[in-house]
């Protein structure tokens, strides 16, 4: 490795030659020192931030730039390498199941190596050592350089799994966990119509005031009536704290593993059944907020908590009976140690004596077999029935930061550069997987979080997909803007997700939204995980995409729940709500501007593909759609009405070959509240409190889905009907 000579120079700044070596360290580390931001302009990222990852990662470097020498960076290299030869193998190797690869493995040069594979099922096989020479490599300082040789060798073919490597050198050995995955996952044999809801914000007449499995029955029965679906898309489920206060993003969970007790419906336990005596105490607990049931108010979640958890612990007071109890046991011994680490931390969390383990283990049982028995009761009609989502990350006061806090970076702050979304950039607050150390436990916490999502689930959605293969690192409490990448091993992420969801028998679909390199979408279908599509965000060089240029493996949808509802959008609510709440870092006349041209643009490469075919306003959108740039804020308002666009905008995805089209329940109903403002916190805007409403702002129950026009109209739209 070249010696260089300089220094640091006067100011506080790196020396190039210095700044060199750091660039090559954090190549090594997976660490961007630029990057490609959205509107395609290379981004330098601060040397502060740069060290900060690399700290983050673990690596002997100062915090500040000006102290950066060139023998400090020179030794985090040296111990960087010495650590890895030395290790023999990398801690996690990946394989495609019946193909096989070559495998380096190291030792002290001149030693004779061993290497052997346990797989799954128990059986040993020898690997043959191949005649393939590789030089010799000396790490470290002359007086304790230590030499390395590499050999050779060659992996069978074998099946897919959770396998060992095992590798036995003179004077040392080492272990991996070998995960070999299938090429692809089996996509649909043909399109699949779905639907996207946030739950909570979904009420039945018999709901707590939320949302819950109940109510996902019953829009099950609605949507039947409506001519039929094939999936559910839904919000994140995962557990939020473990008593009120608690978190109202989805995407901000305590833990992504397990699930969020609000989602129970306590009429529909065995325990309920069991103990007729408690129903009219647990009637006048759940009695008003059935009540809210029927309002457009924004939802409180506390009381919900509050009353689900009192109404339960009565119950499981009353005892839960012999073969419960046994059931309760398998189900623990089933989870191990995962749920052992988040009901404990309930328990210290909820600091209450008569909210012990045992009752959190219970509860996430009933959470188990009620989104099971949803999940039975979708697919008595649709083909894959529920849809899980995947939140990016974790609460960073919540359980999985504490009981997997040996496979995160707590210093780092998940999020997102400046993008079209939010023009400030993002900060998710989430601690990121620490990709070293997740390695070395063999992406073990990943595998079983996948495991008991998939086990109640026909599919599942990776939110923000983009992070398997590099996040977005920003140090704690810093702006956005002064975050970098750091590159994640997405063979490995995404070869477990492709494993557990094949033995599943569960589709996969990611948000590859926002700011990526393209290789990655490609990457992605190649093994059979379907991408993301949204029509307002389809576009190229020659503007809105026309139907057959949409992507296969993809689900294609109008909207997302990151934008207003298309009612909304269509009005320009977007750029209202931002410009109401301070978050734009331009006019608003230029927003509508650029908004009113695009629009124009998307409706009227709609109208050409006959999407407002046979409708009176036909002519509208296909000869005078273009005079409305001429007030790009208020010439949208001569429009026809909204439900002519709406159900051609649906027509439109039904078009495309993508292989899933889902369609929003709030277009359904023709909601026009966003239900997430992104880059904002409570004190802006109520983020995930918005209940299903239909355009005049009342309140919309699922069972009342079947008598709404408009809900028909566009699902049969969606299908590609009529």
């Amino acid at each position: 490795m070249a010696v260089v000579t300089s220094s640091v120079e006067p100011g506080g700044q790196i020396a190039p030659d210095v700044n060199a070596i750091l660039n090559e360290l954090a190549a090594e580390c997976g660490v961007a020192t630029w990057y490609t931001g959205q509107d395609g302009q290379r981004v330098d990222v601060k040397s502060s931030t740069v060290l900060f990852a690399l700290r983050e990662l673990g690596l002997d470097l100062p915090e500040d730039p000006a102290a950066l020498t060139e023998e400090i960076a020179q030794a985090a290299i040296e111990d960087l390498l010495h650590t890895r030869y030395s290790r023999m193998i990398a801690p996690t190797i990946t394989a495609i199941a019946d193909r096989p690869r070559t495998l380096h493995v190291h030792c002290i040069d001149g030693e004779s190596l061993q290497v052997q594979v346990h797989t799954e099922d128990g059986d040993t096989i020898e690997l043959e050592q191949l005649n393939e020479w590789v030089d010799p490599i000396t790490v470290g300082a002359e007086d304790t350089a230590t030499t390395f040789g590499t050999a050779t060798f060659q992996l069978p073919a074998l099946p897919a799994g959770w396998h060992q490597l095992e590798a036995c050198a003179d004077s040392t050995e080492a272990t991996s966990t070998l995960l070999v995955s299938p090429q692809s996952l089996e996509l649909p044999d043909a399109p699949r119509t779905g639907v996207m809801a946030q739950l909570y914000s979904l009420r039945d007449k018999d709901a707590w005031g939320i949302g819950d499995y109940g109510t996902l029955e019953v829009l099950s029965d609605s949507l039947q009536k409506l001519g039929g679906a094939d999936f559910v898309l839904v919000n994140p489920m995962h557990a939020a704290e473990a008593a009120p206060p608690v978190e109202d993003s989805p995407y901000l969970p305590t833990t992504r593993r397990y699930t969020n007790p609000i989602y129970i419906r306590v009429e529909n336990t065995p325990e309920y059944a069991a103990h007729p005596e408690l129903h009219t105490e647990i009637e006048q607990l759940a009695a008003p907020l059935k009540k809210r049931n029927h309002t457009a108010d924004l939802l409180d979640r506390d009381p919900v908590v509050a009353s689900k958890i009192k109404a339960l612990h009565l119950l499981y007071s009353a005892g839960i009976g012999d073969e419960r109890a046994e059931q309760l046991r398998a189900f623990r011994e089933r989870e191990g140690e995962g749920l052992v680490g988040f009901t404990e931390w309930c328990e210290r969390a909820a600091n209450d004596p008569a909210l012990t383990s045992d009752f959190y283990a219970w509860m996430q049982m009933l959470c188990q077999e009620q989104e099971l028995h949803a999940q039975n009761t979708l697919t008595e009609h649709m083909s894959i029935g529920l849809m899980a989502d995947l939140a990016v990350g974790v609460h960073p006061g919540g359980a999985d930061s504490q009981t997997l806090a040996d496979v995160l970076a707590p210093g780092a702050s998940v999020g997102a550069p400046p993008d079209g979304y939010n023009q400030q950039g993002q900060d998710w607050s989430q601690p990121p997987w620490h990709p070293w150390k997740l390695a070395e436990e063999g992406y073990r916490p990943w595998r079983d979080m996948l495991r008991t999502i998939l086990r109640t689930a026909g599919g599942i959605r990776i939110d923000h997909v983009l992070g398997l293969f590099r996040l977005w690192w920003i140090p704690r409490m810093e702006s956005p803007t002064l975050g970098t990448y750091v590159t994640y091993d997405h063979e490995a992420l995404v070869g477990a997700l492709v494993l557990e969801a094949h033995r599943a028998g569960a589709v996969v679909v990611g948000e590859d939204l926002g700011t990526f390199e393209p290789w990655v979408q490609d990457y992605l279908a190649s093994r059979g995980v379907m991408g993301t599509s949204i029509v307002w965000f389809e576009g190229d060089a020659n503007g809105a995409k026309p139907p057959e240029a949409y992507r296969r493996t993809c689900l294609t949808s109008v909207t997302t729940h990151d934008l207003p509802p298309t009612a909304s959008y269509l009005r320009g609510g977007h750029i209202d709500l931002r410009e109401e709440l301070g978050v734009l870092t331009r006019s608003a006349d230029d927003e509508f501007a650029e908004d009113a041209n695009w629009q124009v643009d998307v409706l009227g490469t709609i109208a050409r593909h006959g999407g407002f075919h046979g409708m009176d306003c036909e002519g509208y959108f296909l000869n005078d759609l273009r005079q409305e740039l001429d007030d790009p804020r208020h010439g949208r308002e001569r429009r026809p009405d909204v439900s002519y666009i709406l159900r051609a905008m649906h027509r439109y995805i039904a078009q495309t070959p993508s292989l899933l089209r889902c369609a929003a329940l709030v277009d359904l109903v023709g909601d026009l509240r966003a239900q997430n403002q992104p880059g904002t916190t409570q004190d802006l805007y109520p983020n995930w409190r918005v209940p299903l409403c239909d355009g005049e702002g009342n309140p919309v129950l699922v069972e009342d889905l079947a008598d709404m026009p408009l809900a028909r109209d566009v699902l049969a739209a969606t299908r590609g009907e009529g």
